[in-house]
Formats: C-alpha cells, sequence, structure tokens
C-alpha cells in the first residue's frame, strides 16, 4: 500500500498535541503514549470503536468504524502516483 509517510508523521504529531502538557519553561512537554481518552470515547458513543477492557492494549474497531478509518486514512494521507 503506497501513502505519505511524512502527512502520517504531521498528523500523529498534530494528534499528540491532545495528549501533551507544557514543560515548566515553556521548553518542549510531555505526552501520553496511548489516544486522547474522551476522543476514544466519541468514537465508542459514535459506533466506530467498541468498548475497551483498561487492562487490554488494543481496541476493537466495528465494520462502520473501519471502514470510515480506511476513507479517512486514503482522504488524508493518500499519495497520488504520477
Amino acid at each position: 500500500m503506497q501513502y505519505d509517510r511524512d502527512k502520517v508523521d504531521d498528523m500523529t504529531l498534530a494528534l499528540l498535541y491532545l495528549v501533551t502538557t507544557r514543560e515548566q519553561g515553556g521548553e518542549g512537554g510531555r505526552a501520553w503514549k496511548g489516544l486522547h481518552l474522551e476522543t476514544m470515547r466519541r468514537l465508542q458513543q459514535k459506533g466506530w470503536i467498541k468498548e475497551t477492557s483498561r487492562k487490554s492494549l488494543s481496541l476493537q474497531v466495528t465494520a462502520e468504524g473501519f471502514r470510515r478509518s480506511e476513507q479517512l486514512f486514503f482522504e488524508h494521507f493518500g499519495k497520488n502516483d504520477k
């Protein structure tokens, strides 16, 4: 599968902003390695993921959620072959 890795890196970095707190002195910050919990709750409410176990490192994506994630991935990260 071909995709624009620079776009993926940029979007991932942008998403890290959701879970980052500034370091004292304004130099950088610390980010959680997981995804933003409130965002995950919204995805669950929309029916795109199933409720996750707190102990599990993975989550279940519903069929509708998978189709939507694939659509969004290629919409934002797709690379035109020229």
